[in-house]
């Protein structure tokens, strides 16, 4: 188990790829806190993780991560409970958008930029500073996305948000370096998770075709990388951006070409 006796915080742990990872992460041997907004669904994922055979190595938190104050408690809670932390998957985000110029500012940039932008510098800063106080040593994995590398329909602060993400990973993995931390970036393309389910079958199927496989990733999957990039197998990745898009990144559409 490449994680054995390590222990994580997770936010936005309750649902999509923050459960898959929770789930990934217990398997793989560690002890996770998993922190969400939603305290409740926070609790019965927990309650599920542990009825699947890991009694006592899953815990739940309250955490809005626009707040610094509860970043820090939440990292608090996870070595008041486990005694230690190695690992923070900066996972909690909130999407949506609308054309630039119907914004308001109040409602299309302030609250993204506070959860997506601002939750992953409080969780970089917090962690950051519980692995200097424990002696060094601890993985930072942040999620930013396919639109923090490039413009999209609807994304102007999104983007902007996932962007910074990409920014304050390579700035904390010079930083920290010096103390044993390594900080990664993870960049999803469309993957099945409730935001993207709520939508048409015609819009998933849409979403589907702009990656390789046709599909949409599935939260597993991501989890999968995320676990290997927090291991020990994973130690000269640091400070880079992992893409797992599927492609996404790498063609615009498929096209049916004519007979040459």
């Amino acid at each position: 188990m490449r994680l054995d006796g390590k222990v994580a915080l997770i936010t936005g742990g309750a649902s999509g790829i923050g459960f898959a990872t929770v789930q990934k992460f217990v398997r793989e041997g560690a002890k996770v806190m998993i922190a969400d907004i939603d305290l409740a669904r926070a609790e019965v994922a927990a309650s599920e993780v542990a009825a699947g055979g890991f009694e006592g190595s899953v815990a739940a938190v309250a955490v809005d991560v626009s707040k610094f104050d509860e970043v820090e408690g939440a990292v608090a809670r996870a070595v008041e409970v486990f005694g230690k932390l190695d690992v923070i998957f900066n996972n909690a985000g909130i999407a949506g958008g609308r054309p630039l110029l119907e914004h308001e500012p109040e409602k299309d940039y302030a609250p993204m930029i506070r959860v997506d932008q601002d939750g992953v510098y409080y969780g970089i800063l917090a962690a950051g500073r519980q692995f200097k106080k424990q002696g060094g040593g601890g993985v930072i994995i942040s999620t930013s996305s396919i639109y923090g590398e490039q413009a999209a329909e609807l994304s102007f602060t999104y983007s902007a948000a996932k962007a910074a993400v990409i920014s304050f990973t390579r700035s904390a993995a010079y930083e920290l370096a010096e103390y044993g931390v390594r900080a990664v970036a993870i960049t999803p393309g469309r993957v099945g998770t409730p935001i993207i389910n709520q939508f048409s079958e015609e819009l998933k199927a849409t979403f589907a075709a702009e990656q390789l496989r046709n599909e949409l990733t599935k939260p597993e999957e991501i989890a999968n990388v995320v676990a290997f990039l927090a291991s020990d197998d994973a130690n000269a990745i640091n400070g880079t951006v992992v893409s797992v898009d599927d492609g996404y990144s790498v063609f615009k559409q498929r096209l049916d070409l004519p007979q040459f």
